[in-house]
């Protein structure tokens, strides 16, 4: 985006879906960090009664807020060419995010999303990433705890094995060493909207079990890569270690930022992830346990048990409590080798995962991209190679978290 278009811009930033559960906590972030500070932000979306609420519980008198409307095109256009950058939390967005990034993009407003969504994100790339680069924009996906942590502890992973050894890093393995927290609606609700949309599509199952789904269908890698589907023992780790649910979005953005930096990593570079259970058949055993609810929500394709699951599970709008919130936490390994493992990654994150620390990763993501100066790539992009080492700074500096490395 040209120096021109961005000082004609009004705003920093806005968050669309300020009055959500996610929303709303990306608002107290801001307020709270960047209260000091010159950022030119405002409020965003579809009802202003509620915006008015919001703005009298958090004491915002002094943000300004925009009115818009997920489904009207013209809408979004006169809010998105206001502002440098549009952080989105209205999801699912496969319902509610396409004509958003289609007037971002025409607006020249670059944008961010915490989606995980992985049918999705393919069909923005499919339509939109051409017209992203001609326009000098950057469309930033996933930029919660779907995917930063894996994304970007493999960006700096790999960057620290260049510096010590020269070349790139031929195989990272992402172990969850351990998390607390809860879960919202929102995300319960998108769960739910991709199962349901791969259930009526074969092209989007197809999609959603590919392991490079996120690279052009030309892309040839090798060896092909597939998810963990079972509990195994890690000889790595000398663990027991089971499916994370979270690997079929975060392996696919990993691989994509790879693709996205002309397979700077190398094309037989292999990433996986898993969840770390423990040395004891025991703990082998709580393993499968974890795994029913996941299972059973997944098999199921009975309309009225879904609908009675939807009756007792939170709703849009709901979440953790803010004691849940604070007290959360996440802690990732990533093992990385050439030929013999040559170090060990840890990554570190304070605040509930899903909402505690995405919304610290979503504010700073946005904001990132709105000051910035940032890697000169355009397109359908990835935390990685959207934001990169600028990004990692913020979070390490403002959002409490961790990078650190251990030679071996």
């Amino acid at each position: 985006m040209s120096d021109r278009t961005q000082k004609s811009k009004k705003f920093d930033l806005i968050i669309w879906g300020s009055t959500g559960y996610t929303g709303k906590l990306v608002c107290e972030y801001i307020l709270k960090n960047y209260k000091k500070t010159n950022l030119k932000w405002a409020l965003g979306g579809r009802n202003e009664l509620k915006i008015k609420t919001l703005i009298s519980s958090l004491n915002l008198k002094n943000i300004p807020y925009l009115i818009a409307d997920s489904n009207d095109k013209s809408s979004l256009l006169e809010m998105t060419k206001t502002t440098r950058t549009i952080c989105s939390t209205v999801g699912p967005y496969a319902k509610y995010g396409t004509l958003l990034v289609d007037a971002c993009i025409e607006s020249k407003t670059n944008y961010c999303d915490i989606t995980g969504e992985t049918q999705w994100i393919r069909e923005i790339i499919d339509k939109f990433h051409a017209k992203a680069i001609r326009n000098k924009v950057k469309i930033v996906h996933s930029c919660g705890f779907d995917s930063i942590p894996s994304d970007l502890g493999v960006f700096y992973a790999q960057n620290k094995m260049k510096e010590s050894t020269g070349k790139y890093a031929s195989k990272i393995c992402m172990r969850v060493i351990s998390m607390k927290g809860g879960v919202s609606g929102g995300t319960i609700y998108s769960f739910l909207n991709i199962l349901e949309q791969s259930r009526k599509n074969n092209s989007i199952r197809k999609i959603l079990k590919n392991p490079y789904g996120l690279v052009p269908d030309k892309v040839s890698f090798e060896p092909e890569e597939k998810d963990l589907n079972k509990i195994v023992f890690d000889r790595t780790s000398k663990k027991w270690i089971s499916p994370f649910v979270m690997a079929t979005i975060n392996t696919r953005i990993v691989r994509r930022s790879n693709y996205l930096m002309d397979f700077k990593y190398g094309r037989i570079f292999i990433y996986n992830e898993a969840l770390l259970l423990g040395r004891s058949i025991f703990s082998k055993f709580l393993g499968y346990l974890k795994l029913i609810p996941i299972y059973l929500i997944s098999k199921i394709k009975n309309s009225t048990i879904n609908s009675l699951l939807k009756l007792v599970l939170p709703k849009p709008g709901q979440g953790p409590t803010g004691e849940s919130i604070k007290s959360g936490f996440f802690k990732f390994k990533f093992y990385v080798f050439d030929n013999n493992l040559k170090s060990i990654v840890s990554v570190y994150g304070v605040g509930c995962p899903g909402y505690g620390s995405t919304s610290k990763m979503l504010a700073e993501s946005s904001i990132c991209l709105a000051l910035d100066k940032l890697p000169n790539q355009n397109g359908v992009l990835t935390p990685s190679t959207g934001l990169g080492a600028a990004l990692l700074n913020r979070l390490e500096k403002n959002a409490d978290f961790k990078f650190k490395i251990q030679y071996l």
